[in-house]
């Protein structure tokens, strides 16, 4: 993948997960700055933080239960370590800190 591929899927992915949280009404808060976007769920004061590391094509999410990086294969970003897509794990682990049964992210 080149850089250029890298950057073009991670601001889709980073602008989808935004369009997300602001149709989805949830109680959640976001601060994308330096191609990092950083969740704050209001429910728990909880803190999700999606970063792009372009060095490795790469997305990076970090949560209370760890951190998790996550390769492009086929047409989604896939857990390297758990094999989850990212839809699946962002909405995990916000689930896990309190953002409730809602689905956050829907892709």
């Amino acid at each position: 993948m080149t850089e250029i591929e890298f950057t073009q899927l991670a601001d889709e992915l980073m602008l989808s997960v935004e369009d997300a949280i602001e149709d989805g009404g949830l109680d959640i808060d976001y601060e994308s700055a330096g191609g990092v976007l950083t969740l704050t769920i209001e429910a728990e004061n909880s803190k999700v933080v999606i970063s792009r590391q372009p060095a490795m094509s790469q997305i990076w999410l970090t949560a209370r239960s760890g951190g998790f990086h996550l390769n492009y294969q086929g047409q989604n970003w896939r857990c390297t370590m758990t094999g989850e897509t990212f839809e699946t794990l962002l909405n995990r682990v916000c689930r896990e800190q309190g953002a409730g049964e809602q689905r956050v992210y829907d892709h």
